[in-house]
């Protein structure tokens, strides 16, 4: 089994456990994940920061279920990060001796810029930006990174956190009045180089609200990672969850355990994005915990994966391992008959991209089976096939080995997810495309093809024969428009019986 990396994160409303599996030098999957909602600083905000024993209980209970779970799996080293709750208390490196004596576990209390450059390394790898600003809103402190040609350019961390908000203001007498003018006086103090359209939203706060917009949109994919929204189409949401009564939270469909912070994060949230004038919002599925990961896994690779590395892509070919046929050589059969339609049909530049994932991941398919190959790599595209791409790329890539060549377009699949697919007839094209390629080199030994588009006549030329390719082809969907001609050459010995 191959080696494993334990990161603990411990923040001030909750500790995480996740484990990650290395599979190659730039693959990597979770094999665990535990989550305890500790409250570790619950009540320290309003008794001058001190660690109170009700959060020091709960802590020390669940990093010593996290130790038994770390020893299940081969893991070579854990790395524990402790953030606001603990930096911000007196008495936290007291608690982080006493805890290696009790449970030998090394717990490094980071500050608020170190957890920014986490955030944003996470979000700068695994989420297709080069640009804009990370915002991470925990319970003690919100951490923002400002990214630019995909370099982190500065990092800063505001005083503002759901947890204080709340023990400040509305566990006691406090108004919304009284946290929002706290709010903005906190926020004034950005640097004012703290601006950029485009915001990146990390963290249990953002993701909870861009879950309520997914649901209140029907949108018709269940992964936040990389799920995006214009902001003035949502400030409404914003305020009528800020303002709400408890009660009312599950019809803004916030989950039941967000209820308790939901209203003072919406309030620092749409604050900070109003400060860094931000027009958008892209959701990060990943964070500190994966940014405390990458910082030791791409440490020779100057903490970023190579531009022709998609971790996902990698990953995923690591563990589905399976024979095929030459990858390279398909790629750039792909590549010669997407000129072709493009010129014939405008297809736009940056449907190649996806098209090619979808040649790299079909041998993910047959791992499972064989039969229904192409459904198999379907699926697993799309719940596996999470980092660097937007929403649209996934789903295309999931839809184009889903058809595989049997038919290049179904009216419910496409009604169902048309929202982030082509127009038809581009979904068609690039279907015909991939399952031509496919269908070449699942049924010939040829490496090189020529083809040529004339009047509607796509003609496949080879100095070899395409025996078994030619009946497949002969079965394969075409656009109404395509009629499909091939030239090879049979030799058959010459015999006399």
């Amino acid at each position: 089994m191959h080696q494993a990396t334990a990161v603990i994160d411990i923040g001030s409303n909750s500790a995480r456990l996740v484990i990650y599996q290395e599979s190659s030098q730039y693959g990597f999957h979770i094999i665990c994940e535990k989550t305890s909602k500790v409250r570790i600083g619950e009540g320290a905000y309003a008794k001058e920061g001190y660690l109170q024993p009700v959060g020091i209980h709960r802590a020390y209970l669940a990093l010593n279920e996290f130790i038994k779970t770390i020893k299940l799996y081969p893991v070579k080293q854990t790395l524990c990060v402790a953030t606001s709750a603990l930096r911000d208390a007196p008495n936290g490196k007291a608690f982080t001796s006493w805890i290696k004596k009790q449970l030998n576990l090394d717990i490094k209390i980071i500050d608020g810029t170190i957890e920014a450059r986490y955030g944003a390394l996470a979000a700068l790898n695994l989420l297709p930006i080069s640009n804009g600003i990370s915002i991470d809103i925990g319970g003690g402190s919100s951490d923002l990174a400002l990214i630019k040609n995909s370099k982190i350019i500065d990092t800063y961390s505001i005083n503002l956190g759901t947890v204080r908000i709340k023990e400040l203001f509305f566990d006691g007498n406090g108004s919304i009045d009284d946290a929002n003018a706290y709010i903005i006086n906190e926020i004034e103090k950005l640097p004012t180089h703290f601006r950029h359209p485009q915001a990146i939203g990390i963290g249990g706060t953002i993701r909870s609200l861009s879950k309520g917009i997914m649901k209140s949109e029907e949108y018709p994919l269940h992964k936040i990672h990389a799920f995006s929204y214009k902001i003035k189409n949502h400030l409404e949401y914003f305020k009528n969850i800020s303002t709400a009564n408890r009660t009312l939270l599950p019809y803004l469909h916030i989950s039941k355990g967000r209820h308790d912070t939901i209203r003072e994060g919406a309030l620092i949230f749409q604050a900070i994005l109003n400060t860094i004038e931000a027009k958008k919002v892209i959701t990060s599925g990943v964070g500190v915990r994966e940014g405390v990961f990458l910082n030791s896994f791409l440490e020779k690779s100057n903490f970023l994966f190579p531009e022709n590395i998609n971790p996902s892509i990698k990953s995923m070919l690591d563990r589905f391992e399976t024979p095929h046929r030459n990858t390279l050589k398909q790629k750039e059969s792909a590549k010669k008959l997407f000129k072709l339609f493009s010129k014939a049909d405008n297809l736009p530049k940056p449907y190649l991209k996806t098209l090619l994932y979808a040649i790299e991941l079909t041998p993910v398919g047959y791992t499972f089976n064989i039969y229904d190959a192409h459904q198999h790599a379907y699926y697993a595209t799309k719940h596996e096939f999470n980092f660097g791409v937007t929403h649209k790329e996934m789903m295309l890539t999931a839809m184009l080995l889903r058809f595989g060549g049997e038919k290049l377009y179904d009216k419910e699949v496409y009604k169902k997810y048309k929202v982030l697919l082509p127009k038809k007839n581009e979904l068609k094209i690039l279907s015909f495309i991939y399952s031509i390629t496919i269908t070449l080199y699942e049924n010939s030994f040829i490496e090189n093809f020529e083809f040529e588009l004339q009047d509607n006549i796509l003609k496949i030329k080879t100095d070899k024969s395409l025996y078994l390719a030619k009946e497949k082809l002969k079965d394969l969907e075409r656009p109404s428009n395509i009629e499909l001609k091939i030239q090879d050459i049979q030799e058959i010995p010459r015999y006399n019986f």
